[in-house]
């Protein structure tokens, strides 16, 4: 019972955790998979604090003991080595490779994992942004999604942010293939963009990671059903890597990291804490539920279609 695994004390048995390449490995552009690769997840719900080395080591610490838990991916939470907010982005920025994402790598690489390092504040060539860096097994850069949808709103008596008012959004889609699935990636705010996720599918994604930090007005009314949504939609996997909550801070995260099964089932939710979520995911389920409601081959392509501008 993958919701069981992250009740404290629980023993858990380390599943593989080779990461080379082999034959019948998962990663198929086609919604017809070969045998699925079982594999174990683990999002790390981190207390981010206002100091940025401290944020680092305790995320790092805590990457090392999912890893000790047998886990193959990893993924931190939006901006995990900086307070959530645009007054706190210029100061917190750095270029990538940096002070972060150079611990990312090492991390990483001692580990023989997959890490998706949530996000940090970027700077490039004068510009801001929110940007997830992930590494390889072998420490080297795989991908960097810079959030595509920046997180402007305004809910008259709630709540009014606007991240363009410092950060620039990304131009790209993000996706890097494991021996257990392809991935696909986007930043909290994208997660509400069902076109974002249909093409990640139809590139063969079977697990989208979203790291986010949604707030106590759009967390409880949307947070899981996004998830949910996403998942159902596409037959996908669906994880979220929030911060834990601190009702101390200037912008107050909701917390409750989540994985969602393909047919919208959650399957392991955290609380507001601290803490490390594991999940086992075996894509056997995402092949058999694809069968038995084949979408894909439904779509009416004469009557519409969701069309990518950028490869």
């Amino acid at each position: 019972n993958p919701a069981s695994l992250k009740q404290p004390g629980h023993a858990l048995k380390p599943v593989n955790t080779e990461h080379q390449s082999y034959p019948g490995h998962c990663c198929d552009p086609t919604w017809n998979l070969r045998p699925s690769c079982p594999f174990r997840l683990a999002l790390i719900q981190l207390q981010v604090s206002s100091i940025k080395s401290d944020n680092i080591t305790r995320a790092c610490s805590l990457v090392r003991e999912a890893a000790k838990q047998g886990a193959n991916i990893v993924s931190l939470p939006e901006c995990f080595n900086s307070p959530y907010g645009t007054n706190y982005f210029p100061e917190y920025a750095e270029k990538i490779p940096g002070e972060s994402t150079k611990k990312l790598s090492e991390v990483a690489k001692e580990n023989s994992i997959y890490l998706i390092g949530g996000s940090i504040p970027e700077e490039d060539d004068g510009k801001l942004y929110n940007t997830c860096a992930v590494f390889g097994p072998d420490g080297n850069l795989l991908v960097k999604h810079r959030k595509i949808h920046l997180f402007d709103i305004d809910v008259p008596g709630k709540i009014t942010f606007q991240e363009s008012k410092t950060l620039s959004p990304g131009d790209s889609f993000s996706t890097f293939d494991t021996p257990y699935c392809r991935v696909g990636l986007g930043i909290c705010y994208d997660m509400r963009f069902a076109e974002l996720a249909q093409i990640y599918a139809r590139r063969g994604c079977q697990l989208l990671v979203y790291p986010g930090a949604f707030n106590m007005t759009t967390g409880p009314a949307h947070w899981e059903l996004l998830q949910r949504a996403r998942a159902v939609d596409n037959q996908v996997y669906v994880a979220t890597a929030s911060p834990a909550r601190d009702e101390k801070a200037s912008y107050v995260a909701w917390g409750h990291s989540t994985v969602v099964d393909p047919w919208g089932q959650v399957l392991t939710k955290a609380g507001t804490e601290e803490t490390i979520l594991y999940s086992d995911i075996d894509l056997k389920k995402l092949s058999e539920i694809r069968q038995q409601i084949p979408i894909l081959k439904q779509k009416r392509a004469d009557l519409y279609s969701v069309e990518s501008k950028k490869p």
